[in-house]
């Protein structure tokens, strides 16, 4: 296609057609009007002075006769522009007046009309036009007082003239203008369309340029970009799961196998194929939880849990965790302790109670204090706290523990996927539990903070907070969170 063709194509150059085709059926109608009404008052004006002269002239013949009447016609059609007169005898026989001819059976006629005429003194055969008005007077004579419409027709023309004239300039403005702003329209727009097809092709990188104009292209094209930021970080993080998954989940397969073919080489009773079974299972139970973790932070970031959020009291969920793990913290050494106040929230209870229980169990298995010789721990020192609150409009679910923390430069490595910081390297886990309180809390629109406990580490879920008639709770349902380190 031609780029005329591509031009002309163009929506912008379509609609700069429309209104140049209503803007100027707007304007011819406009200075229609105006002719039409300049032509009406013209008329008005010439009816206004006919008839006054017409009732002079019948005042004078009432006064002096026909005799005055014909003296006073005969001086006034001798004056410089002036009006048609013409009397004549009841069988139609002029006896005054500036009038040669006039067109069949005008005079035969009473009142108002518009007739071709000659005057007497004209040289040309050429007729013009008057509006007329003929009044009949004593003994069957007939009067005429007319006005020629040379004066109308003249400014009509002139009118006309420059409506021609109007109407032209606004097409050819109106056409220049809209072959620019489709000239402009489709530089952008093919700039678009070449950032997608490099896009297409596999450059994720690529952005659509952004103008300074700040109109709806400009507006579009930021959303656009934003939409792929988001897309080339969805991207990036499916290559990043892919690599660990590869690399993070190859270990424990390998080590699945080999204790397999160990155990049918040198397992001879029945005691050593158990004992090497229980160990499969443990491992596989292991692959599982995590291959579980992963499609949960999967289907928060994809947004399919939006579907099945409700209203629920965020103390319950809080109250529900501690019940769980207490017995747990309390094996370990630990102290599990809840503060929570009703605390109505909205979102989806299933992920945000696992969220929670992920870093209920990131404290007790990180949040040991450190022991130091010579020196006893305090059950202070123990405590894990688990809180509910709201602040402002924020639902916050905290963990607190008394532990080693995080330092401040690992916290924002600490939530990707399959990290495992050098002082837990040594613990069993995956790595995935910061990663799917996360991939939670930016699913429901709040994030995940880490911050110093003084010592310890305190972990908050942020979420939004629901307000006015939103702030009833759903009857609660059974949380069975599953165990993601």
């Amino acid at each position: 296609m031609t780029a005329f063709g591509k031009l002309v194509r163009t929506t912008a150059f379509r609609l700069t057609l429309v209104y140049l085709l209503l803007f100027a059926m707007f304007a011819a109608s406009l200075l229609g009007y105006f002719a039409w009404n300049t032509r009406r008052l013209i008329t008005e004006e010439i009816t206004q002075t006919v008839n006054s002269e017409t009732s002079e002239m019948n005042e004078i013949y009432g006064r002096g006769g026909m005799f005055r009447l014909v003296r006073t016609i005969e001086y006034r059609a001798l004056r410089p522009g002036a009006n048609l007169y013409l009397v004549t005898t009841p069988t139609g026989q002029a006896v005054a007046g500036n009038v040669g001819s006039l067109a069949p059976g005008v005079m035969a006629t009473r009142g108002w009309s518009e007739t071709a005429y000659r005057r007497i003194e004209d040289a040309d055969d050429r007729d013009h036009r008057a509006l007329v008005r003929v009044t009949e007077l004593e003994n069957g004579f007939r009067l005429l007082i007319g006005r020629d419409l040379a004066e109308r027709r003249r400014l009509f023309g002139i009118v006309a003239k420059a409506a021609q004239w109007s109407v032209l300039i606004v097409v050819v403005l109106g056409l220049g203008g809209g072959i620019f702003v489709a000239r402009r329209v489709l530089r952008r727009i093919d700039a678009m369309t070449g950032t997608a097809q490099r896009i297409m092709t596999g450059d994720l990188s690529g952005r659509l340029p952004v103008g300074r104009s700040g109109d709806e292209l400009d507006r579009l094209a930021e959303n656009l970009n934003a939409m792929l930021e988001r897309i080339e970080a969805l991207m990036a993080g499916l290559k990043e799961v892919s690599d660990n998954i590869a690399h993070d989940l190859k270990t424990p397969l390998t080590r699945l196998r080999n204790r397999a073919e160990e155990a049918l080489a040198k397992s001879g009773c029945e005691a050593d194929y158990r004992a090497a079974l229980e160990r499969t299972i443990e491992e596989s139970d292991g692959l599982i939880r995590t291959f579980n973790a992963l499609l949960m932070i999967a289907r928060a970031e994809s947004g399919q849990a939006r579907g099945n959020m409700d209203d629920f009291d965020a103390a319950e969920v809080a109250g529900g965790i501690h019940e769980l793990y207490e017995p747990l913290a309390e094996d370990d050494g630990m102290t599990l302790k809840v503060k929570a106040e009703p605390t109505p929230v909205h979102g989806n209870r299933e992920l945000i109670s696992q969220a929670l229980a992920n870093l209920v169990e990131n404290a007790i298995k990180y949040g040991k204090p450190a022991a130091q010789a010579g020196t006893v721990v305090s059950m202070d020192a123990r405590q894990i706290t688990i809180e509910a609150r709201r602040e402002g409009d924020q639902v916050l679910l905290s963990v607190t523990d008394r532990g080693p923390g995080i330092p401040e430069a690992d916290r924002k490595h600490a939530v990707e996927r399959f990290v495992r910081l050098e002082a837990s390297r040594t613990l069993p886990g995956s790595g995935l539990g910061l990663s799917l309180a996360s991939a939670v809390a930016t699913l429901h629109g709040g994030e995940l903070r880490l911050g110093d406990a003084y010592p310890g580490l305190v972990a908050t879920l942020a979420l939004p907070a629901r307000t006015g008639a939103g702030d009833r709770v759903a009857p609660p349902i059974p949380d069975v969170p599953q165990k993601v380190a």
